[in-house]
């Protein structure tokens, strides 16, 4: 697992940070946003629209009835798309821990660009059903773009409406249409940053994370935020943040 902490324990850092004259600071205040499971869902459009480029260019028309239709020959394209669907479902509604995990995975996947690879794929999934699925240039650009859609309107639109913000002494709960917060002192607080989950975090997440933020005095309260893009960064800088005592 891996995972970072912090905890301000020494004011006198802070203070003598903040006496420094001529020297370049970091900014005032960071905004936190915890992302919905959705922003994994990146590649199942992302594979839609290449399927969809290469049975424009590669696939035929195919008469169905009265309409006709755009279809690649090779019904590994359906396969393809099919396993990155079915895999990315799996992924965000389990979370896999732990580096030996990480690696059957990464194991699975393997097999299966192999399977392809060697065209032995009809063979193996012969013995079970019958693999052939195969999906018109049409399906692939609906599918795709409905997903894309929802994942911009969801990422940068009603993930962002509440956040957490941080300002030197301080880190408070926000909402854009709230109007009350709730907002905690820094002193005593820690921080860790869990990067544990290879496929969701690292693979899907592109360097995502989940922060666990416990407070401190009389009355302690854990606090999680699931999904931040770029944790790595946005730690460091919140860790600077907690360090700082905020001028009176």
């Amino acid at each position: 697992m891996s995972s970072s902490s912090v905890t301000q324990s020494d004011s006198n850092l802070g203070k003598n940070a903040n006496s420094e004259s001529g020297k370049t600071r970091g900014p005032s205040k960071i905004r936190i946003y915890s992302h919905s499971d959705l922003f994994y869902w990146w590649p199942v459009w992302v594979v839609g629209y290449i399927m969809a480029a290469i049975t424009y260019f590669q696939g035929k028309l195919i008469q169905v009835g009265e309409n006709s239709m755009h279809i690649h020959s090779n019904s590994n394209l359906g396969l393809i798309f099919f396993v990155v669907l079915f895999l990315v479902i799996l992924v965000t509604n389990y979370s896999v821990r732990g580096l030996a995990s990480g690696i059957v995975i990464l194991g699975l996947v393997l097999t299966f660009v192999l399977l392809l690879y060697f065209d032995i794929w009809d063979k193996v999934f012969g013995w079970f059903v019958s693999p052939t699925i195969f999906l018109s240039l049409d399906a692939y650009l609906w599918i795709s773009t409905v997903m894309l859609g929802m994942w911009l309107i969801v990422v940068f639109g009603l993930d962002r409406f509440s956040y957490w913000e941080i300002d030197p002494g301080q880190l408070t709960r926000d909402s854009l249409f709230s109007s009350g917060s709730k907002s905690y002192n820094t002193q005593g607080m820690t921080l860790e940053k869990h990067q544990d989950d290879l496929f969701r975090h690292w693979l899907l997440g592109l360097g995502s994370g989940d922060l666990q933020v416990m407070t401190s005095g009389a009355t302690r309260e854990q606090i999680d935020i699931k999904n931040v893009l770029f944790a790595g960064h946005k730690i460091a800088a919140m860790q600077k943040l907690i360090a700082e005592v905020p001028e009176e």
